[in-house]
């Protein structure tokens, strides 16, 4: 009996024809789901009962879904995170959880910097002025005079904390881990606590996973922490931030815009007040685009599937 595999990572199918003869050609039968941003749990209810192996993205995989699943071996995650995955509940399973850590770091960064830019020599705000007639200089900022926060300074962290460093300016981490003496040693970077960030920070930007501790870390609490006219990243999770705070702060001045490459709920509603803020610039979840990190990420999860298929199904091919 052939293996079967659900495809339901948006990012594969622009490539599906690879991925199908990939795996078919490693003896397994495919099926693709239809799908725009993730599937629900109820979604994966409907199929997950005769599969044996997942290429994800987002999809909600619960404890209710894997016990549907019987047959399932291994789920391999497109991109790194797994947030969106009860793994508690696989590993109770035996059923291994594989991703492709800091696959997104460097795109992301660049995101990130690109968005700090934006804040500082307001290039957008200034094209539309220009575009409408008008001939306003606004005053400008230089980075070197910005005090960055950065909020985890893991991977993606640590690479954000590079760029900025080559701009000069202070630069704040918080995070629960103590960072390597060589980072500290070969950056600008000063650690302090999360209270001590928000409110000396002019540009704080996060890049923590989602958890049960970081889910709305952003809060209203948070917002009234932050300095008048701070200006917030999220390139991370959307769920971090507390949305309906976020747009209170924007409303009421207390920030001076953000930078959005996700949200509690993807993709945005057309309803969302985010979309009525000029000085709030937001982006589809797309700051991990990147042609080299992309193909890095195909590779590493069609072998990592069928590595862990190979274990239970001996006869699939290792070509």
């Amino acid at each position: 009996m052939k293996p079967r595999v659900l495809i339901s990572a948006p990012y594969a199918f622009p490539v599906i024809q690879r991925y199908r003869s990939e795996l078919e050609g490693a003896g397994c039968e495919i099926v693709v789901a239809s799908v725009r941003e993730r599937l629900e749990e109820q979604a994966l209810l409907e199929v997950i009962s005769s599969i044996d192996g997942i290429i994800c993205g987002d999809d909600r995989i619960t404890e209710r879904v894997l016990a549907a699943a019987p047959r399932l071996k291994v789920i391999s995650k497109w991109g790194t995170g797994i947030d969106s995955i009860d793994v508690d509940a696989a590993r109770k399973r035996g059923i291994p959880v594989r991703n492709t850590p800091n696959a997104f770091s460097e795109p992301v960064a660049d995101t990130v910097l690109g968005y700090v830019l934006l804040h500082a020599r307001k290039g957008a705000q200034m094209d539309a002025a220009i575009r409408r007639g008008e001939w306003v200089k606004p005053q400008l900022v230089a980075m070197r005079e910005l005090t960055l926060g950065v909020i985890g300074v893991g991977n993606c962290g640590k690479a954000v904390v590079r760029r900025a460093a080559a701009f000069g300016g202070r630069i704040l981490g918080t995070d629960v881990i103590t960072m390597p003496r060589a980072f500290l040693e070969s950056t600008p970077i000063e650690m302090t606590s999360l209270e001590d960030l928000l409110s000396r920070a002019d540009v704080i930007t996060v890049h923590t996973t989602l958890n049960p501790t970081t889910h709305h870390l952003l809060d209203e609490a948070a917002f009234s922490r932050m300095k008048t006219g701070a200006f917030v990243i999220n390139t991370a999770r959307g769920p971090i931030i507390d949305e309906a705070a976020l747009i209170r702060a924007l409303e009421s001045g207390k920030i001076c815009g953000a930078g959005l490459d996700v949200f509690e709920d993807e993709p945005l509603p057309v309803d969302s007040p985010l979309r009525r803020f000029p000085n709030c610039w937001m982006a589809p979840h797309n700051a991990n685009s990147s042609p080299e990190a992309v193909e890095r990420v195909h590779r590493n999860t069609i072998a990592q599937l069928l590595e862990d298929l190979r274990k239970h199904f001996p006869d699939l091919s290792l070509s």
